[in-house]
């Protein structure tokens, strides 16, 4: 395979375990799995997954993901929220702020730009 193709195999990676900070915590006890496939010159890709709760979010960067598994909703501050599932895509631009709420362990993979 050529050196400028990269394919998610998340076994390839070692995952990073986290939760979200205290004090964005909203409900819930939510644990984060995420393999950082590619971080380079301002770009990161790889996937990402969520048990169930809800937090505060704000981006700075631009995000697209892909929800692979699960149901979340992302609600923007004084905006409606909207349900993910399994086969729908987004983009998160810079400025968003607002909440994550994973109704349903949710698996998605990401390409964000700094």
């Amino acid at each position: 395979m050529s050196t400028n193709t990269l394919v998610f195999v998340t076994p390839a990676v070692e995952p990073e375990v986290s939760r979200p900070d205290p004090a964005k915590l909203i409900s819930g006890h939510p644990v984060h799995t995420t393999w950082n496939l590619e971080e380079r010159d301002g770009l990161y890709c790889g996937i990402w997954q969520s048990t169930p709760g809800k937090w505060k979010i704000s981006y700075e960067e631009w995000e697209y993901c892909r929800i692979l598994e699960g149901v979340s909703v992302i609600s923007e501050d004084g905006g409606e929220a909207v349900r993910v599932a399994a086969g729908d895509s987004f983009i998160l631009r810079p400025g968003f702020k607002g909440s994550w709420e994973v109704l349903e362990t949710t698996r998605k993979d990401y390409v964000i730009k700094l």
